[in-house]
C-alpha cells in the first residue's frame, strides 16, 4: 500500500510537468555570441512578483580590452549609470511546465539597446539559452549562459 502511494505521488508530479521546472536564481558567466569568450557574471534572482532579473556581479575583461564602466548612449532609466551592478535582464516569467521564460527584457549596456527576452533552461539546469529580439524571436540573437553555482 505504502509503495502504491509513492508510485501514485511521483506518477502525479512527473505528469504534471514541475519535476523538470528548474529555477533561474543563481550565478550566471555569460559567453559572448560573438566571440565565444567569458564576458561578465549575471546574479539572477527571483522577485516578489514571481518574475526574474538579473544583474552584472563581474565583468570580464578581454586581453588588450578596457572595459566600458558607463552604459553607453542607453535610455532612462540607464542613462549614466554605472555597468557593474546594474539589471540587465527584468520581467522574465516561468511557462508553467516547462523550462522557458518569457515576457521579459534585457539591455546591452554596450550599445544601449533594449530588447524583448525569453530563455530556455536545459533539462540539467546548468545552461540557458538567452534570446534578445526585437518583436519577433525571428529577428534577435542568441547568447549562452552557463551556471557557475
Amino acid at each position: 500500500m505504502k509503495n502504491n502511494i509513492l508510485l501514485a505521488a511521483f506518477v502525479g508530479l512527473f505528469f504534471s510537468g514541475n519535476v523538470w521546472a528548474q529555477d533561474l536564481s543563481g550565478t550566471w558567466q555569460q559567453i559572448d555570441d560573438k566571440t565565444g569568450s567569458p564576458k561578465a557574471l549575471i546574479e539572477i534572482r527571483k522577485e516578489a512578483n514571481n518574475t526574474y532579473a538579473g544583474k552584472i556581479i563581474k565583468v570580464t575583461p578581454r586581453p588588450g580590452y578596457k572595459p566600458r564602466e558607463i552604459c553607453n548612449n542607453c535610455p532612462a532609466p540607464y542613462t549614466n549609470k554605472a555597468i557593474l551592478g546594474m539589471d540587465v535582464l527584468t520581467g522574465l516569467k516561468h511557462v508553467e511546465g516547462t523550462n522557458n521564460y518569457e515576457r521579459g527584457r534585457v539591455i546591452d549596456p554596450l550599445a544601449g539597446k533594449i530588447y524583448d527576452a525569453k530563455v530556455k533552461l536545459s533539462s540539467s539546469g546548468k545552461r540557458l539559452t538567452l534570446r534578445g529580439y526585437v518583436g519577433i524571436s525571428a529577428l534577435g540573437r542568441s547568447q549562452t549562459w552557463l551556471r557557475t553555482d
